[in-house]
């Protein structure tokens, strides 16, 4: 394994580390808190760029910043387009995921998010099913947004 494989293997288990966290204070909260979600954005933003200038594949840096950049946006769209729609916690927590998923590749970014809304409506279905919810029933989306995005991964 060289350096860079593991370095990037690293990378994944502290990002994994982090989603768990995350998909536990956002399943209880229905928060994503920016104190974890924003370090871990410039993270990746660091990360990708060092990698560009370790390997000299600036391609990749760009894929990743652009797919963060995309799903944010996305996301940011549906925020403003709901009332209690996606949070402003998703919206960040989109832009991170973009990153990560671009960085493995285009297909791994469409892939990651569309598993994040399958995910989410099967559960909510579930729920509805049980007579547990309704439709205005808030469910945390986080949680979906990161089984959705590590799906994606496992699968690239």
């Amino acid at each position: 394994m060289s350096f860079h494989d593991a370095a990037v293997t690293v990378v994944h288990v502290l990002l994994a580390g982090v989603g768990l966290w995350l998909i536990v204070i956002d399943a209880r909260t229905h928060r994503l808190p920016h104190r974890i979600v924003l370090p871990a954005l410039g993270a990746l933003v660091l990360l990708v760029a060092v990698e560009a200038l370790a390997t000299g594949d600036a391609g990749r840096m760009l894929r990743a910043l652009l797919g963060g950049l995309a799903l944010g946006i996305f996301y940011a769209a549906m925020h403003l387009g709901s009332r209690q729609g996606m949070g402003g916690g998703d919206v960040k927590l989109a832009a991170v995921i973009g990153v990560v998923l671009a960085w493995h590749g285009w297909w791994t970014l469409l892939i990651g998010a569309a598993a994040a809304f399958v995910l989410g409506a099967v559960f909510a279905l579930v729920l509805m099913l049980m007579r547990r919810a309704t439709r205005s029933t808030r469910i945390a989306f986080g949680p979906w947004m990161i089984l959705g995005a590590a799906l994606a991964i496992v699968g690239s």
